[in-house]
C-alpha cells in the first residue's frame, strides 16, 4: 500500500495549566527536511523531537509547530525597569512632557513586560513527545487516504498501458510484414540480379533489427512488477519511480525501431500515461 508524501496532522492537550496544540504538515521532497516552530524554552529538545519526526515519516518536507497558550491567569510578569527607563529618557529627547504621560508611553512598546520563566520538568518532555506521536499517527493516516486515490490513478493508467500494449501486439505482425514488402519493392525497382540466399539473409538482419519482441517481452515485465510494488505493505515511491524509469526505456526503444506511422502512435499515447504516472510518482513516500 502506498503512501503520499502530502499530509497533516493535529494533536491537542491540556496539562496542568497550560493548552498545547501540535501540528504537522508535509509535502514531497527527495529526502526527509524539518523545519520546526517551536516555543523558546521547548529549543532545548528540538533535536529529540525532530528525530522522533524523522524515524516515523521517512521522507517529505515537514513543518512542525508547537504552540503552548497558558491558561492560568496568574502569569508571572514582571515591568522591566531598565528598558522602560531607556524608553522615557528616549521619548523627552522628542518632545518633554509629563513623565506619568511618557510612562504610559512607555509601557506599551516591546519589551518592556518579562515573563518569568519556568522550569521544564521531565514530564512535560514526555507529555510534548507523546503529543508529537498523536500528531504523526493523525498525519500518516491523512497519507494513507492520499495514497488510496494515487493508488487509483496508478492502476487507471497502468490498466491503459496494458490495453495500449495489447494493439502494439496486434499491429506488430502487419509492421513487419510491411517492412519486408517494402524492402522487396526497392530492390525489385533497382531492376538487378538478385542473389536469393544473400537477400533472406539481409532481409533477416534487417528484420532482426526491427524487432521489439523483447522490449514488448521486458515491457510486460516492468508492469507486472510495478503492480506488484503497489500492492506491498510498505510504500516505497523511489522504487516504483526506478521500475518506471525501464519501462520509459522499453517504450522509448519501441519507438526508435517502430517504422510504422500506427505504431508511432501508440508509442506516443503510451508515453503519455507513463508522464501522468510519474508526475503523481512525486508524491508518493
Amino acid at each position: 500500500m502506498i503512501q503520499s508524501m502530502t499530509g497533516f496532522g493535529k494533536a491537542e492537550v491540556q496539562f496542568e495549566s497550560k493548552n498545547y496544540v501540535i501540528e504537522l504538515r508535509s509535502l514531497n521532497s527527495k529526502g526527509l527536511e524539518i523545519n520546526a516552530r517551536l516555543p523558546v524554552y521547548v529549543r532545548e529538545i528540538e533535536i529529540q523531537l525532530k528525530k522522533i519526526i524523522g524515524e516515523a515519516l521517512k521522507r517529505g518536507k515537514v513543518d512542525l509547530n508547537l504552540n503552548i497558550e497558558n491558561m492560568s491567569d496568574s502569569i508571572a510578569k514582571t515591568i522591566n525597569v531598565a528598558t522602560v527607563n531607556q524608553y522615557i529618557e528616549q521619548l523627552k529627547s522628542i518632545e518633554d512632557g509629563d513623565r506619568f504621560e511618557l510612562l504610559k508611553m512607555a509601557l506599551k512598546l516591546p519589551d518592556t513586560f518579562k515573563v518569568e520563566k519556568e522550569d521544564f520538568h521531565e514530564d512535560e518532555i514526555q507529555m510534548i513527545e507523546s503529543l508529537l506521536k498523536k500528531a504523526i499517527d493523525a498525519l500518516n493516516d491523512y497519507r494513507s487516504d492520499e495514497g488510496k486515490i494515487l493508488e487509483i490513478e496508478f492502476i487507471k493508467r497502468v490498466v491503459n498501458l496494458e490495453e495500449l500494449s495489447k494493439e502494439v501486439e496486434k499491429i506488430d505482425p502487419e509492421r513487419s510484414a510491411k517492412i519486408q514488402e517494402k524492402l522487396k519493392t526497392s530492390l525489385e525497382g533497382l531492376q538487378v540480379e538478385i542473389d536469393q540466399n544473400r537477400f533472406e539473409q539481409e532481409l533477416i538482419y534487417y528484420l532482426e533489427k526491427y524487432d521489439i519482441t523483447e522490449e514488448k517481452v521486458r515491457l510486460k515485465n516492468h508492469v507486472d512488477y510495478f503492480k506488484k510494488t503497489l500492492d506491498h505493505p510498505t510504500s516505497n515511491g523511489k522504487k516504483l519511480g526506478f521500475i518506471i524509469q525501464e519501462m520509459g526505456r522499453e517504450i522509448n526503444t519501441i519507438g526508435s525501431k517502430a517504422n510504422h506511422a500506427g505504431l508511432q502512435k501508440l508509442v506516443i499515447q503510451m508515453k503519455d500515461e507513463l508522464e501522468k504516472i510519474k508526475e503523481q510518482l512525486l508524491n508518493v513516500l
